[in-house]
């Protein structure tokens, strides 16, 4: 009975022995693999070399959290020695525009910005071109827009029709002014229009501070005209036209960045809840939300859903569809 004891507690030692061991050679094997990716990581720091960034403000714009954390990574980046901000978009919110606007100043204090226009750069898409040192656009694009409108809808004589009545008990007579439900009276009439020339105001002192020009001489500029590249060039509301070339071209000339040197587009972590790794953590209501939403953008026209969401005051330009 005696020895059948000590070989069973023999084997029980033998055990732990055997665990420590296993367990001492997988902590050293994670350490070795960490080593290694730090190692390699080090090494691959070493081995950066400098680019040029690139980021792409399109659809309508807005005040993207994602978007203006890009920005300001590459800030911080010693490695981005310049950033091409591409254009094409007919503008959105005003707070959009002045929020990217801000970002792409700081960075220019630290490195060339230049912007480089596609179809459209209208509006708060404008706003974005202000924010960069200098301005390429194509022959053809449309710009300009300086501007801003408050929209709201009105269901009043509707809701009238139909038998249906809004009440409402409001802390003053201008809260909640413009509503969809009541017609718009003098007094908040006058308010929201205060509202947009105030806004309007800083739109066009933005302009004239950042190309130099006396906007009462761009004829039309101040009603909200629009203006194809040519005219925006004849009127210094841009710097010159062509594309990729004209904007390699100036960062050379003017800051002696190769023109060899390689670009890298940078774009913001995606958001979309239809993700492999997503979708397990999105509601069902908010994959259907997101459905919905793509099939409105796919039947109206991506732009025409996303104007529908803007809140606030709105810097955008559209064509008639009459």
């Amino acid at each position: 009975m005696m020895i059948e004891t000590e070989t069973v507690l023999d084997r029980r030692r033998l055990r732990r022995h055997v665990s420590f061991w296993r367990i001492a050679a997988i902590v050293l094997a994670l350490l070795a693999v960490g080593g290694m990716v730090m190692s390699s990581e080090a090494v691959q720091s070493l081995a950066e070399k400098d680019y040029i960034a690139r980021v792409s403000i399109t659809g309508t714009v807005s005040e993207d959290r994602k978007q203006l954390d890009l920005l300001d990574k590459i800030a911080e980046d010693d490695k981005a020695v310049a950033l091409i901000v591409f254009v094409n978009t007919p503008g959105g919110a005003a707070t959009g525009g002045e929020a990217i606007y801000g970002a792409l100043r700081k960075i220019a204090d630290k490195k060339p910005v230049v912007g480089q226009f596609g179809t459209v750069a209208a509006s708060a898409g404008y706003i974005v071109g202000l924010g960069t040192d200098y301005i390429v656009s194509r022959g053809n694009t449309i710009t300009g827009s300086i501007g801003v409108i408050a929209q709201w809808p009105e269901f009043a004589g509707i809701l009238e029709k139909v038998g249906v009545k809004v009440n409402e008990v409001r802390s003053g007579e201008l809260k909640a002014m413009p509503s969809p439900f009541l017609p718009l009276d003098e007094k908040g009439r006058v308010a929201t229009q205060e509202m947009v020339d105030d806004s309007f105001l800083w739109f066009l002192n933005l302009v004239k501070d950042r190309r130099g020009i006396d906007t009462a001489t761009v004829p039309g500029l101040e009603k909200g005209r629009i203006f194809t590249g040519r005219q925006a060039l004849e009127y210094k509301l841009v710097d010159a036209i062509g594309g990729d070339d004209e904007v390699r071209t100036w960062l050379k000339e003017k800051h002696k960045i190769d023109k060899d040197l390689k670009v890298v587009d940078k774009k913001p972590e995606s958001d979309s809840k239809l993700g492999f790794l997503g979708a397990s953590h999105a509601s069902l209501r908010e994959i259907a939300a997101e459905i919905v939403s793509g099939a409105t953008d796919a039947l109206a026209g991506s732009n025409a859903s996303n104007a529908l969401r803007l809140d606030g005051l709105v810097s955008v330009w559209h064509p008639s569809e009459n």
